[in-house]
């Protein structure tokens, strides 16, 4: 027979289960309280909008890819690619590409193919190391759902060289499905952005398998890479299509002072080194020219630095205000900037998320139509932000 509790044991048992439920109040309170904390409404020139985390715990995330269904593949510059799906991280996914993880050096940035429902292909850039040091590869390779299959690198930059800077890594397809792939001029190697023999401080151009179109500006140019779509870079973190007059967008770091955007056309020449409207580090003098005959002059400057990297052009309908913008993420600046054009002249510009003390990697339009960016960090995150009620 079983025996009937005492009243002493009933009265504990009766205040151990309190104690348990009144746990559960203080972690769902607590839960709510941090949902509190990560969402809150901004007010800026155009729109009210509201900042949600929807993920935490990223190492230094880099790229983002959104996956037809609304989940989202992100880098990190330590060799991860994680999947975010309905708030939730991943573990590391297998088969992502061996990466160089020093300074500036990891994954980079990561973009579908277009005809990524029935193929699956996923590019991935990404520091890879050879003869000489490292240099900005790009692979594809088959996304599972739970991996990455059949690995392929279809581009190397060439030479690899030593140091830890300025490796570029943007990507993104053109309408006509090629492949824009934006580069560094690896610092040491400034001087090499002038020249076409080499990859240094370019932008390339190339079919979805690697292979040169046959329509690429130095294409039947003697001893120049045939993959070089323009030159004259110094470090193109930004890319963005702009879709309504099918122009190609970079946005480049300068030196001390003297960051650009660009807008990128076939065979033209972007000047650096032999222009920049910023100096060396601690006030050395790079180039004592602003502008010369055949170099183009950058869209808009910023002097001093505000470190752009990923931007994005907003062509949703959840913030109707800002359609035809270009949205930028800033490392030194710690805030997302909105750029309002008029043709393809900047008349102005807006900070958006600064005070919170975020360097931000890469900004982007979700398929959703409200706006992603990224906390470039090793606690990094992923923020949405949407139009506020």
């Amino acid at each position: 027979m079983r025996r009937k509790k005492s009243a002493i044991a009933a009265r504990q048992d009766g205040a151990m289960w309190a104690v348990w439920g009144l746990g559960l109040l203080i972690a769902a309170a607590i839960s709510l309280l941090s949902a509190q904390v990560f969402a809150k409404t901004v007010k800026s020139e155009l729109h009210s909008y509201t900042v949600t985390e929807v993920a935490s715990g990223l190492k230094n995330p880099w790229g983002m890819a959104f996956l037809p269904g609304g989940d989202l593949l992100v880098t990190e510059r330590n060799g991860g690619v994680r999947l975010i799906r309905d708030g939730k991280l991943s573990a590391p996914l297998k088969g992502a590409p061996e990466s160089v993880q020093r300074g500036q050096g990891g994954l980079l940035d990561i973009a579908l193919h277009p005809k990524f429902a029935d193929n699956r292909l996923v590019y991935i850039a990404y520091s890879g190391s050879g003869d000489g040091g490292a240099g900005t590869e790009v692979a594809r390779a088959r996304f599972t759902g739970e991996a990455f299959e059949g690995l392929e690198v279809i581009f190397r930059a060439a030479p690899k060289t030593g140091g830890t800077a300025h490796y570029g890594g943007r990507l993104a397809f053109m309408p006509d499905g090629h492949l824009i792939i934006t580069l560094g001029d690896r610092y040491s190697r400034m001087k090499d952005a002038q020249t076409l023999d080499n990859h240094m401080g370019k932008v390339i151009r190339i079919r979805d398998d690697g292979a040169v179109p046959a329509d690429n500006p130095f294409v039947n140019s003697a001893g120049a890479k045939p993959e070089i779509y323009s030159y004259g870079h110094r470090n193109v973190q930004g890319l963005a299509l702009r879709r309504e007059s099918n122009q190609v967008w970079t946005g480049e770091f300068g030196p001390q002072g003297g960051d650009e955007v660009n807008i990128t056309r076939p065979g033209a020449n972007y000047g650096w080194p032999a222009i920049t409207y910023g100096v060396d580090y601690g006030g050395g003098v790079i180039s004592n020219k602003k502008s010369a005959p055949g170099m183009e002059q950058p869209v808009v400057y910023w002097d001093p630095s505000i470190s752009p990297s990923g931007m994005t052009f907003y062509d949703g309908d959840k913030f109707p205000k800002w359609r035809g913008n270009l949205f930028m993420a800033t490392l030194t600046g710690a805030h997302i900037r909105r750029l309002t054009l008029e043709g393809d002249k900047v008349i102005g510009q807006e900070q958006l998320l600064s005070g919170e003390g975020d360097r931000y990697r890469h900004v982007a339009q979700g398929p959703d139509g409200f706006l992603y960016a990224l906390t470039d960090d090793r606690n990094g995150r992923v923020l949405r932000l949407a139009p506020a009620n």
